[in-house]
């Protein structure tokens, strides 16, 4: 049993679900963000690494570990809801120390990816080697998301090669798994293969509804650095029209 009441009610929240109620996610990468998504209602946040890299002035994947734990603690500590902290592929740091420094941050789950320093995939069984190790470090105050690259990198065959790697992660301990960019023609198939794994979807513009996403097997919905480009476009938007002589409310 968790002893932590945060990540209790983060694990909970992924548990019977309806088909058309998936658990969304918005991706704060500062404050201000994470205090209007808890505003709004929602009862969990997962930061963005590409999000929180964007709004550091980094390239994704190029946050110094210190900063990545820095943006993610100011985010916990901002917010009463359980917060889920995407760490890239754990920045080559020991599993008992990757746990205690997200403790120190004050998250409660994880984004693990299966991508290595040199971009490529990471053997899979190692990487589930890792993932029993993080599992065992954290008991079950952490939970672990573990983010499947295969069809960011090019596998062939890459529902088949989701399949294989997020039941191997799922038995060193992942409590969740996430094959990035999945499309939705694979959710099913991904669903029909994981049963009762939840299962973490992308959201894109100009893809299914939330609720569709979940008819076809997504439990959980994040949306990456999505909300940020987002924002960034509404700030050009309003960038224009300031420059031009409107004004913010024109």
């Amino acid at each position: 049993m968790s002893g932590d009441p945060k990540a209790a009610a983060l694990r909970a929240l992924h548990q019977g679900r309806a088909a058309d109620d998936p658990l969304v996610l918005p991706g704060p990468w500062d404050v201000a963000g994470a205090r209007v998504f808890e505003a709004a209602g929602f009862p969990a946040l997962a930061t963005p690494s590409a999000g929180v890299a964007a709004s550091l002035g980094y390239e994704d994947g190029a946050t110094p570990a210190a900063e990545m734990f820095a943006a993610v603690t100011r985010i916990a500590r901002a917010v009463s809801v359980p917060v889920t902290a995407d760490l890239e592929g754990g920045y080559g740091l020991p599993a008992a120390e990757l746990v205690e420094r997200v403790r120190e941050a004050g998250a409660v789950g994880v984004n693990l990816e299966d991508t290595g320093p040199d971009r490529a995939l990471r053997d899979p069984e190692a990487h589930a080697e890792w993932l029993a190790e993080v599992r065992a470090a954290a008991g079950p105050d952490l939970f672990v998301n573990a983010r499947v690259d295969v069809y960011i990198r090019g596998v062939p065959e890459p529902a088949e090669a989701a399949v294989t790697r997020s039941l191997l992660y799922a038995a060193a301990g992942a409590d969740c798994v996430y094959p990035i960019a999945a499309p939705p023609a694979d959710l099913p198939v991904l669903r029909a293969a994981l049963g009762d794994l939840p299962l973490n979807v992308l959201a894109v513009p100009g893809g299914p509804s939330f609720a569709e996403l979940g008819r076809l097997g997504a439990t959980r919905i994040t949306f990456g650095d999505g909300l940020l480009l987002r924002s960034l476009d509404d700030l050009a938007s309003l960038a224009a029209r300031l420059r031009d002589g409107g004004t913010p409310g024109a």
